[in-house]
């Protein structure tokens, strides 16, 4: 028997009690801290936005500091606790965690919560990121473009709570397998990136070698069609054959749409638009349902349509991008993006040459993004098998 079937064995032989948050801890809210609140150095603190935007599971160390003074009349968390975001206009950013590892106490500002629990709090951090954890929050969220979840409603969620001695061993585990994963997608996010690369150079060699290139900004080029998206609440879907698109893709399918034809999406907000981990741009045909999280653009020539799709997904927006709590693209600042624009003798043959090698770095279903993905999805697979307990008869 392996490790952590001894423990279960030896602990919890006829299964593991499931609790709910609120009866193994409490939830104190944050308050206060603006952005504007901060300062070089200081008193630690961690700004809701920051939590899914910069740090992981685990912390040990703040990005951001405000004054001692301003600290005495803030929530803090201490050793131990978890800090949780529970305002996003993504709905995988809702009740991000990150359990705080460092010795000194950390200011925390509004739209986040305190988790504070006699568990492991690197177990309970994994909790949070759970299939199981995932899909009990989803029917506690309100909101339609800013979505909420508040401290009353996140302590009805259920958790394995199995004795500490199993709990650390998970945490083990875990923390071997993450690092594990992390240093092969390390290397594979380093030989994507040498392809990256290799594209860029090829794709500026093409526009310097093209006489008739012109710089235009999306907004002469492009239609917008913004106005007419509608987002809808996941309980107030009418389930049908309609694509449900948000910032990275189809999250849902729906009856009805908000768009016929062929368009260009462009992801509008989410920490997608500086990690780039899926492509910000993409084309849609047909009858689509778009929410409030994707500009959508009408472009009439076909092939200018996939250069200014290849274009965007490959450099970088981050001069256009808002930094606030959560990244965002402006229907302001996308119209002003530029890009390169061939007569029409060259853009066919422009498009068909940049495919061919788009395909090799881009793709989600080949090559180097597609084992990047395989990864993240068997570790995600081996975390949940890892939480996943019979549950103690009552």
């Amino acid at each position: 028997m392996s490790r952590i079937d001894d423990l279960i064995a030896e602990y919890c032989p006829d299964g593991v009690k499931h609790q709910t948050l609120g009866e193994i801890g409490e939830f104190i809210r944050g308050n206060g801290i603006q952005k504007r609140d901060f300062r070089d150095s200081g008193f630690g603190c961690i700004h809701y936005g920051q939590i899914y935007t910069y740090y992981g599971l685990f912390a040990d160390h703040t990005k951001s500091f405000i004054d001692p003074n301003l600290a005495e009349k803030r929530k803090k968390a201490y050793k131990g606790d978890l800090v949780i975001a529970t305002t996003s206009e993504n709905e995988e950013d809702v009740c991000k965690a990150c359990a705080w590892l460092g010795e000194e106490p950390i200011a925390i500002s509004g739209d986040a919560y305190i988790f504070r629990h006699h568990q492991n709090p690197k177990y309970i951090s994994y909790c949070f990121q759970s299939e199981l954890f995932q899909s009990q929050k989803k029917k506690y969220i309100t909101g339609t473009k800013v979505l909420r979840v508040n401290g009353d409603a996140m302590a009805k969620i259920h958790v394995p709570v199995p004795p500490l001695p199993v709990q650390e061993e998970i945490v083990r585990i875990l923390d071997s397998f993450s690092s594990l994963e992390a240093e092969l997608e390390a290397e594979l996010e380093a030989e994507l990136e040498a392809r990256r690369k290799q594209y860029a150079y090829y794709r500026d060699q093409l526009i310097r070698d093209c006489p008739s290139i012109r710089w235009i900004p999306l907004s002469e080029i492009s239609e917008n069609c913004d106005k007419s998206r509608k987002p809808i609440k996941k309980e107030k879907r009418i389930a049908g054959k309609t694509p449900y698109y948000g910032a990275s893709g189809v999250v849902d399918y729906v009856d009805g749409f908000t768009h016929e034809g062929d368009y260009l999406l462009l992801s509008e907000d989410g920490a997608n638009l500086l990690a780039r981990s899926m492509p910000i741009a993409y084309q849609i045909s047909g009858r689509n349902w778009i929410n409030n999280h994707a500009h959508v653009l009408r472009i009439e020539n076909a092939n200018l349509r996939q250069l200014v799709e290849m274009y965007l997904n490959s450099i970088s927006l981050e001069p256009y991008i808002t930094k606030g709590a959560q990244p965002k693209l402006t229907k302001q600042r996308m119209e002003t993006i530029a890009v390169p624009v061939p007569s029409e003798d060259y853009l066919s043959r422009i498009v068909e040459m940049l495919t061919k090698f788009y395909a090799l770095t881009t793709s989600l279903t080949d090559g180097l993004p597609a084992e990047i993905e395989a990864r993240r999805k068997q570790y995600e697979y081996y975390r949940d098998r890892l939480l996943s307990f019979d549950e103690l008869a009552v």
